[in-house]
């Protein structure tokens, strides 16, 4: 099964050592594709690790529930600033797309990144969040081939 973050490598190879702390991102945007596929399985902890700001600890396990409520149906890179193995810091565009109460969110947004110890974190963003209701007989954007009334409404 492809990894969720879009990567075109199994879960097992791509970001699965990440969650798991085998092996740390070695770029931003490796880190930005992490906590994607983090949200899509609902890894609460992991994204309050690799958050910069510690107060966001306290926030994992609501945001695991939340995470796990909706349908993620992918993500798109559009781009990276610096964020390369030998930098400090560095920003990736991306939007990111879900399932919600019938709508279409897509979330973009172009994150912050830094690296402290040698490990990356997130460390802001401003997301633009756009929402586009789905009628019932449209087909379902998860791409099943499926009327969305038949699969997520």
């Amino acid at each position: 099964m492809s990894c969720p973050c879009g990567s075109g490598d199994s879960y097992e190879a791509c970001c699965a050592p990440r969650h798991d702390g085998a092996v740390p991102a070695e770029t931003a945007e490796a880190l930005m594709r992490s906590r994607y596929c983090a949200f899509v399985r609902g890894l609460g902890d992991y994204l309050a690790a690799t958050h910069d700001a510690p107060s966001h600890a306290k926030e994992s396990a609501e945001t695991s529930r939340w995470a796990k409520s909706v349908g993620w149906l992918g993500l798109t890179v559009q781009g990276q600033e610096a964020g390369g193995v030998g930098d400090e810091q560095g920003t990736v565009e991306f939007s990111a797309r879900y399932l919600e109460d019938g709508a279409v969110v897509t979330l973009q947004e172009k994150s912050r990144f830094v690296k402290r110890d040698g490990k990356w974190l997130y460390a802001s963003g401003t997301p633009t969040v756009t929402r586009t209701k789905v009628e019932r007989n449209a087909p379902c954007p998860c791409g099943s081939g499926r009327k969305f009334k038949q699969c997520h409404a």
